[in-house]
């Protein structure tokens, strides 16, 4: 069996699930709080990102800013590391992780997300996704079992 949606008991896997990560100092009040701040170098704009009200205001936050060069090359390694903080930090969180073995986990979605996920929409259906997230999340959880 697959978990398919970061839903319900397993909305915890999602970066959207509301809860305080600490990077530098600086508590941000969910992954993707600290995700999409990541995208830039500007100061300025990553103190934004960290106080917008909820994650989709983060996700549409970052959608307009400049984004770093390296961007492209690093975004996966910075949510490995995003992915890692908030499992560690939370023990919860993280027994619930180890909990999901052995079922894959699929960031299934509905807005077109194909590399962080698999969209099931009409036209993205016979389109697989990379699940790129919900891959990450199976390696920290293997890791994280030893």
């Amino acid at each position: 069996m697959a978990i398919t949606q970061f839903k319900g008991e397993y909305r915890f896997l999602s970066n959207f699930y509301k809860v305080d990560i600490t990077f530098k100092d600086q508590v941000w009040p969910s992954s993707e709080h600290l995700f999409q701040a990541s995208k830039s170098e500007d100061p300025a704009v990553r103190e934004t990102i960290r106080l917008a009200m909820t994650p989709g205001e983060t996700k549409a936050a970052g959608r307009k800013i400049k984004l770093r060069k390296d961007w492209e090359e690093v975004k996966v390694g910075v949510m490995k590391y995003i992915l890692r903080l908030k499992f560690e930090q939370h023990p919860d969180l993280r027994n619930k992780l180890i909990g999901t073995s052995p079922h894959e986990l699929i960031e299934g979605n509905n807005w077109h997300d194909n590399f962080w996920g698999n969209c099931s929409c009409r036209s993205c259906y016979s389109k697989p996704g990379q699940n790129v997230l919900g891959k990450l999340l199976m390696e920290l959880r293997e890791e994280l079992t030893k």
